[in-house]
């Protein structure tokens, strides 16, 4: 049986057949179930379709978090970049302000 830390999946006897579900652990106590398939007429056929469902469901994932890691480190640099202009003006102008300020004191 393929388990990760988080994600695992359960097989068990319905009234209708084996029914196999894909759960993540939320927190310690609870489990929350992300995806169900019943109607299986045996356990293996149950279990065989958990442990590919779960694979399928794992590398999604895998490619969910690298999209989004991707996005959010794109628009990080930019804010850096932005951040960075806008100090760049910021500098500028305190220079020219305090170098006005100077000869209007001396």
């Amino acid at each position: 049986m393929s388990q990760s830390k988080k994600y695992a999946f359960r097989v068990f006897e319905a009234n209708n057949g084996w029914k196999t579900e894909i759960t993540r652990r939320m927190t310690a106590t609870k489990t929350v179930v992300s995806k169900s398939h019943d109607g299986f007429a045996s356990e293996a056929e149950a279990t065989a379709w958990g442990e590919q469902a779960l694979q399928d469901f794992l590398g999604k994932q895998v490619e969910r978090n690298k999209r989004k890691t991707e996005k959010h480190l794109k628009a990080k640099s930019l804010a850096a970049a932005i951040a960075a202009e806008s100090g760049e003006f910021d500098d500028v102008e305190q220079t020219d302000a305090s170098d006005g300020d100077d000869e209007a004191f001396n």
